[in-house]
């Protein structure tokens, strides 16, 4: 390890700025940023060190750069001078910054590109908010102690507290409710701690469509409880040692009644786990996530809600297909194509208006139904339409046609995935989809 990494504290004291350009003006505002006096020069004067903290440079002449350094270095003043790895006795660091927490990453001036990279996939990792939950830590510091004086039970408080129910409201934003969990969990900290459910969606099925905060949830997770859609590869993602418990529903076909998934949520967040509900698509769109968090919020335990990407964005995305489209549609309308007891319950006055892009979830079986009713209301059988299986997956598959068309092709072609159903002039307009090959070869482009 050539360079010692360390944090300096520059509040109210000078740092020696020589120099000019863009370069330059990037590190003085971070050293602003800390807090730091700075001092302006364009020539050096060794007589400018007097009281400094600390000197950077960058676009002065290189005898100017050189005395610096070799001045600097007698006094034992740190100095950088910018892409001058031997005019430098430190290293700025690619920072990664949550209000108080910072993360510094360096390569000791061999590759500031790669630390550069590093840090996009870091900043990818930590939650927005994290800083929230070192503030919420430093709130209760005091108390902590006081409570707990013993050191390795004082930590292994602050482990499960900062992991736990606290943190993961404060990263949510959610400090008062966070900081009365945090107490809570300090008035009775030899008891076992509450845990915490977060209903998370796992989108059309495509592991990279998962969004940041569900990679997360899932990497901290101690159980997932999961359905039939979610995929094999989005379960890999999740942390090695978690539970997976499947809950998997089909039509008619439910493993576990939507209720016993409600009770099971609920205990174990009172066995103290953190637990992801892991389902298919968005939690609240078609999902049943709107009984599971009143069944939650009823029982007292804590929950948030991760979105997911829906399968009609999914869906469509992939076949590029726009669900909206200023010619011919400016309403998107999601319906659902299940019965209750028996009966296709859908507004098909409504839904046969022109003008909008109708997504039908879960239509397969009652495709039929959904045909005549829309017909007796005056929809255009001729409208292009496209159902959709496994859709937003690598294993998509599309019947385009028009209405009537699909519905008399649909037995043939229907396989055992779920099938999206996507109604309306916007879906006769869509580009035609990247080729396989070009698709790859952009998938293998570097982030930016």
């Amino acid at each position: 390890m050539r360079h010692f990494p360390a944090f300096l504290d520059l509040s109210g004291r000078t740092a020696l700025v020589l120099g000019a350009g863009e370069a330059l003006q990037a590190k003085a505002e971070l050293l602003r940023q800390a807090g730091a006096l700075l001092l302006p020069a364009e020539r050096f004067h060794p007589a400018l060190l007097e009281g400094v903290a600390l000197a950077v440079a960058a676009g002065a002449p290189e005898e100017e750069l050189s005395a610096l350094h070799a001045a600097c270095v007698a006094r034992g003043i740190p100095v950088n001078v910018v892409d001058r790895p031997e005019l430098c006795s430190f290293i700025t660091p690619a920072i990664i910054r949550r209000d108080d927490v910072t993360v510094a990453v360096s390569t000791g001036g061999a590759a500031p590109v790669l630390a550069r990279l590093l840090r996009q996939r870091i900043e990818a990792v930590l939650p927005p908010l994290l800083g929230r939950v070192a503030a919420l830590g430093a709130k209760f510091q005091s108390r902590v102690r006081a409570r707990i004086p013993a050191l390795p039970a004082r930590r292994a408080f602050l482990e499960r507290a900062l992991s736990g129910t606290p943190a993961k409201l404060a990263e949510a934003g959610r400090q008062m409710e966070a900081e009365a969990a945090f107490a809570a969990m300090l008035d009775d900290a030899e008891a076992t701690p509450r845990g915490f459910v977060q209903l998370v969606g796992a989108g059309p099925g495509a592991a990279d469509l998962l969004t940041l905060r569900a990679l997360r949830a899932l990497g901290e997770a101690d159980v997932v409880v999961h359905d039939r859609l979610v995929p094999e590869g989005v379960l890999e993602l999740a942390r090695r040692d978690a539970r997976r418990i499947y809950v998997g529903k089909r039509r008619a076909e439910h493993c576990v009644p939507q209720e016993g998934i409600n009770t099971l949520l609920v205990e174990l967040a009172r066995e103290g786990l953190r637990v992801v509900r892991l389902k298919g698509g968005d939690p609240f769109i078609f999902g049943r996530g709107g009984e599971e968090a009143q069944a939650l919020h009823e029982a007292g335990i804590p929950h948030e809600v991760i979105p997911g990407v829906t399968a009609a964005l999914g869906c469509a995305a992939q076949a590029g297909i726009p669900l909206t489209h200023r010619d011919c549609a400016r309403m998107l309308t999601l319906v659902t194509g299940h019965t209750r007891d028996g009966v296709l319950e859908l507004d098909f006055g409504a839904l046969a208006r022109p003008g909008q892009t109708l997504a039908v979830y879960m239509g397969l079986s009652t495709l039929d139904a959904l045909h005549q009713g829309l017909i007796w209301e005056g929809y255009d059988e001729t409208t292009p339409a496209i159902l959709i299986e496994r859709g937003g997956s690598e294993h998509q598959r599309e019947l385009r046609g028009t209405l009537a068309e699909i519905v008399e092709a649909a037995p043939g072609w229907a396989g055992d995935g779920p099938v999206l159903l996507l109604l309306g002039e916007a879906v006769g307009m869509g580009a035609p989809p990247l080729p396989a090959a070009a698709a790859a070869a952009a998938a293998s482009l570097p982030l930016p």
